[in-house]
């Protein structure tokens, strides 16, 4: 159990220091308070679909499904769009399409590839879990309005410097 008031990622940068680390105190803190962070929000968003059988990888897949006009993507531009491993869009699929919120069906064009087409169902599903999402976690990630632009221009910074864009 985590004593009260105690920074873990300020404890291990400061152990990083003491054993001589000095400089890559910095990143090494910087990648554990990113990390963490993810871990948290991840929790918060799970917690919020739930209640609509979703994981938050299953409501992405949802959502990105009833962005598009037809309402269907092949299982590999889903893949590609969410930047997620192959094996993650068929585990999501298979379980969205169990729940009855998604069908897979043929591509007319190209016989080896598969579409996953979201339901009338998975539409209100996706609705009302996005819904949700606006009212709680997205709409207070626990920072100033100012506080989130500056970190959205960071997290951006970072992700073009990896050739994320």
């Amino acid at each position: 159990m985590k004593e009260p008031g105690l920074d873990l990622v300020a404890e291990a940068r400061r152990q990083w220091v003491a054993h001589g680390w000095t400089g890559p105190d910095r990143g090494m803190a910087a990648v554990v308070s990113l990390m963490r962070a993810q871990q948290i929000v991840l929790g918060r968003l799970e917690e919020v679909v739930r209640p609509y059988g979703l994981s938050y990888a299953r409501y992405e897949v949802l959502t990105l499904l009833s962005f598009t006009r037809r309402g269907e993507l092949p299982l590999s531009k889903i893949g590609d769009r969410l930047q997620v491993h192959p094996a993650s869009v068929t585990g999501a699929v298979d379980k969205l399409e169990q729940q009855g919120l998604v069908v897979r069906v043929p591509h007319p064009e190209d016989r080896r590839a598969v579409l996953a087409r979201i339901t009338d169902q998975g539409r209100r599903v996706a609705e009302q879990s996005t819904a949700a999402l606006n009212e709680g976690p997205f709409a207070d990630i626990g920072l100033a309005a100012d506080q989130a632009e500056r970190l959205l221009e960071l997290l951006a910074e970072l992700r073009r410097s990896a050739g994320d864009f």
